[in-house]
């Protein structure tokens, strides 16, 4: 399910999870727990908007029961919340656009140039490092020229994000739920990255989409680990829970993320499917704890 659209649609309507109340959900989870000490190799997180049946100040609480101390893509209106409950935001978000009107479309460098200059110092005094972009959709134009205009674009930011620290990470999508999305091949965006030259603008690698649209996951990791400064998980197809219900085989490929030395954080971006969707996402920290 496109994201953009099941923010939108579970406010309205309770798709999914948002089945559960904020209440029934949390109290599914009184008694479960992450069985065993987590073995520290991967730095776990998740999305909350996978979960938004549950009020986020719910979700955090469940969180810190079951020991984990990241969220991602949450904006700086709810740092505070984060911070009450001591959970990274591991992935930030607030100063894009849209998914869909991004840094390849010189139209919107004036409004992004002005949101991200704003936000990369809030990011940085908030003690946290990563800030999402994204590329925008193609709408006629040729990734030779998309990719010129990103860096036209992003160049003028990134200074800043050296200057505090901070990374700007872009995000891949597939073509099935992101039709038109510029930004859908390993090698367009590591070609993005060469052409900034600066740690400080990373690849955000979802699993996911990029098990949709090029494959290969294990070997991109371990060709191309160094442009990657993120990871999101979801099952193939449905975008579901990660378990044996889908194609994907995480553990394997989070022994591949660990063998390249990745210290960054993998986020769980699953929409869950099952009645005990804390359950879901007990067994999927299990599954990448490797």
């Amino acid at each position: 399910m496109k994201r953009r659209n099941f923010i939108s649609k579970t406010a309205l309507t309770g798709l999914g999870l948002s089945q559960l109340s904020g209440v029934r959900a949390a109290s599914l989870t009184q008694s479960r727990t992450l069985p065993s000490e987590l073995k520290q190799n991967i730095n776990h997180s998740v999305c909350h908007w996978c979960f938004s049946g549950i009020p986020l100040e719910e979700f955090l609480q469940i969180l810190v029961r079951l020991g984990i101390s990241a969220v991602d893509l949450i904006g700086p209106e709810q740092w505070p919340l984060l911070k009450k409950y001591n959970i990274h935001s591991s992935m930030c978000s607030g100063a894009e656009i849209s998914l869909t009107q991004g840094w390849n479309d010189p139209q919107y460098h004036a409004q992004l140039i002005e949101n991200y200059t704003q936000m990369i110092p809030l990011v940085a005094e908030a003690g946290y490092t990563n800030l999402i972009c994204f590329s925008g959709n193609r709408n006629g134009m040729s990734d030779a020229d998309g990719l010129r205009n990103c860096v036209g674009g992003l160049s003028q930011v990134i200074p800043l994000a050296e200057k505090h620290g901070v990374v700007l990470q872009m995000e891949l999508f597939n073509q099935i739920d992101h039709t038109d999305y510029m930004c859908d091949s390993t090698q367009w965006g590591i070609a993005l990255c060469q052409a900034l030259g600066s740690e400080h603008f990373k690849l955000l690698y979802d699993i996911y989409h990029m098990q949709i649209q090029e494959g290969d996951i294990i070997r991109t990791i371990q060709q191309s680990h160094k442009y990657f400064g993120h990871y999101h998980t979801a099952g193939v197809p449905g975008r579901n829970e990660i378990d044996e219900t889908q194609e994907l085989y995480y553990p394997a490929i989070m022994r591949a993320i660990v063998a390249v030395g990745f210290k960054g954080y993998v986020a769980q971006e699953f929409v869950p499917k099952s009645a005990d969707p804390i359950a879901s996402l007990i067994k999927a920290f299990e599954i990448c704890d490797v």
